[in-house]
């Protein structure tokens, strides 16, 4: 449904991670955009250049941007890369002689102004946000974080231009959601910016109800307007996936995903160890897809944490393309669902892992926000604990399930998921900032 004035809602968005880049957020991201477009508005995207991604944090999937909605507007307003600059060759007259005054210069102002290496691209945005209002006026401006400018830009439009805006928490800005501690002293400016954005927030967005709650005890002036908006799955790049039992071979486990150094590593290889010895696992082996970190200098250190060389079935596979994602799910026959423990981390690769049809055998901790999606799932095997034993009792239990998965049991599995596909988790939430951008 179009404006009163007949012409389509227009919205911008700020997406600091957006195609091309591989970052973990970007999914959410594009895919709002692309509902959105799907859905009649006039969807402009505000994201970082492309190069940042492909020169200076070497983070991105040549594939993905074919995949935004060719109605959605992309628009990459600069910023200064003083803080990813790490040649010296490359840096300015100034700094290069006075490297020491420079940096302490350099943390100031980012300080003052906004307290996130991000502060450079506020202005940016602005200049480039108010240039194309008055042409076309915006309805509303979404903006989803990390990073928090966009949050702050999004702040700052609505005082310049009297737009109600949106904020959506794809991760938590004051506190580390995989330790559950504070990220800054009570003193800290970012404490004031953040309330700052949410009194103003027309709705506040986050990914499960753990996180929501957390910044409804903290800002309970704000707690009405928060909404949860649970990640999803695109049917569209997943597919139809084998539904049939394993046949008689070597099983194939797998996990696909980024590894970060906040997994629990060494729990998930002691208990595939120790799982080996049951028949069930005769000759399986272990098949990680993904990068390794998110910057080329993790890659080595994580490498040496799995144990590759061992010769117990373990092999990294190296990252996927989101294109061919559905080929190395079929591949796999039991997928590890191995993740950070906490009680605010949902993660979005296990709304993809519930749409497959195949068993699902958790490594993590019990309590994280994830098992309330995954409750129901017919051929989800939940680990009692980190403990080596618990593992290789769920792996076993899940290789048992591979050889008995009835299609019945995929398809249910699948109807399971079928509640968190992107367009079902987004209508509402965009059927909100209809009436939102209407008033």
């Amino acid at each position: 449904m179009n404006q009163p004035n007949g012409r389509r809602p227009r919205v911008l968005y700020l997406a600091f991670y957006f195609p091309p880049t591989r970052a973990s957020g970007v999914f959410r991201a594009r895919a709002t955009a692309n509902h959105f477009a799907e859905r009649g508005w006039d969807v402009t995207v505000h994201t970082a250049p492309r190069e940042f991604f492909t020169r200076y944090i070497d983070s991105y999937d040549e594939t993905l941007e074919s995949t935004i909605h060719p109605e959605v507007t992309v628009v990459r307003p600069g910023l200064d890369y003083y803080r990813w600059v790490t040649d010296i060759r490359d840096y300015g007259r100034f700094r290069a002689n006075f490297p020491s005054l420079a940096t302490m210069l350099h943390r100031w102002e980012t300080e003052r102004f906004f307290p996130e290496h991000y502060a450079s691209w506020i202005p940016r945005v602005l200049a480039a946000a108010l240039k194309q209002h008055r042409k076309t006026r915006f309805d509303l401006v979404v903006a989803t974080g990390n990073p928090f400018a966009s949050f702050a830009a999004a702040w700052m439009l609505h005082k310049l231009l009297r737009v109600p805006y949106v904020v959506d928490y794809r991760d938590a800005w004051t506190f580390n959601q995989f330790t559950e501690e504070l990220k800054y002293p009570p003193d800290h400016s970012a404490w004031t910016w953040e309330e700052r954005v949410l009194r103003e927030a027309a709705e506040i967005v986050f990914v499960n109800n753990g996180m929501r709650q957390w910044y409804a005890d903290r800002y309970p002036f704000a707690a009405e307007r928060m909404t949860v908006v649970p990640n999803g799955w695109e049917p569209e790049i997943l597919g139809d996936l084998d539904t049939e039992p394993v046949p008689d071979r070597p099983l194939r486990f797998g996990y696909v995903g980024t590894v970060t150094d906040a997994m629990p590593i060494e729990e998930l290889f002691d208990g595939w160890r120790q799982a080996r010895h049951d028949p069930a696992l005769q000759d399986a082996t272990l098949h990680v897809h993904g990068h390794l970190g998110f910057f080329p200098r993790h890659v080595p250190v994580l490498l040496d944490r799995m144990p590759v060389e061992e010769g117990i079935g373990v092999h990294y596979e190296g990252p996927a393309p989101k294109a061919d994602i559905a080929k190395v799910y079929d591949s796999l026959d039991v997928l590890l669902f191995w993740v950070p423990g906490a009680r605010y981390v949902t993660s979005g690769k296990v709304f993809e892992y519930m749409a497959t049809g195949k068993p699902i055998v958790s490594v993590h901790k019990p309590d994280i926000a994830a098992v309330d999606v995954l409750d129901g799932h017919p051929l989800w095997v939940r680990n009692a604990d980190l403990s080596s034993g618990s593992i290789a009792q769920a792996l076993i239990t899940g290789a048992r399930l591979a050889r008995s998965r009835t299609p019945g049991q995929a398809r249910a599995a699948r109807e399971h998921a079928l509640r968190y596909t992107r367009d079902a988790v987004l209508a509402p939430f965009e059927q909100r900032l209809r009436s939102l951008a209407r008033a």
